[in-house]
């Protein structure tokens, strides 16, 4: 399926990018994004990094939303009724994997919706998580997820635990330290790695030339 990249999907060319660890280390195959709150941009970096991935390793990466955000990647392609993500991580019939993949014009890498399946109170089982993330990793290179923020849902807790690597995306000027800390603690508990964070909307006071001859 092929639909065109609207304007709120477009891809940031970031400033500062260093994927060489992430491209070299075969360990990292499935990847998490998340933030302690919402709102610190977890989107737009998600895309970004699955997007840079693809372009600097020339291989398959796949971009899953795992999100149930009004602004989530599946609301704004308006893929509320494709199938995707919780329908083969939750309990129940699953579809074929090759149903909830859709290609977006412009956009280098596959995207999975957060999918459609009804949730009654159901949550995420670890093992079908490993056998799925299994199964995605034999397909794909780099699998990047976009989760909710950690206070958000407890699926984010539960997936931490289940992938190659976690990064927290921190806000700048707006995530408190104390809180980003938090967040780093519970996601430790819950047995996630942590593979570094990512700054987003770095405020510039000087040029930025400046700032890179400091």
């Amino acid at each position: 399926m092929n639909n065109p990249i609207p304007n709120a999907l477009r891809v940031f060319t970031p400033s500062e990018n260093n994927l060489a660890a992430t491209v070299l280390n075969q360990d990292l195959n499935i990847q998490l994004l998340t933030a302690a709150n919402v709102g610190n941009g977890v989107t737009t970096s998600a895309i970004t990094l699955a997007s840079e991935l693809a372009r600097s390793s020339r291989t398959s990466v796949l971009l899953i939303d795992a999100s149930l955000s009004a602004n989530s990647i599946t609301r704004r392609l308006e893929l509320q009724a494709q199938p995707g993500f919780m329908d083969l991580a939750l309990p129940g019939e699953a579809p074929d994997i090759g149903e909830c993949l859709v290609q977006v014009e412009n956009l280098s890498c596959d995207i999975m919706p957060v999918g459609i399946h009804p949730r009654h109170g159901e949550c995420l089982d670890p093992q079908s998580l490993r056998e799925l993330f299994a199964r995605l990793g034999k397909q794909y290179r780099f699998v990047v997820i976009d989760g909710e923020a950690v206070y958000a849902s407890s699926d984010t807790l539960t997936i931490s635990a289940q992938v190659d690597g976690v990064a927290l995306v921190v806000r700048g000027e707006e995530t408190r330290w104390e809180v980003a800390q938090a967040a780093v603690q519970r996601l430790t508990q819950a047995g996630a790695k942590l593979i570094g964070s990512i700054f987003n909307a770095r405020k510039y006071y000087m040029p930025k030339w400046v700032y890179d001859h400091l």
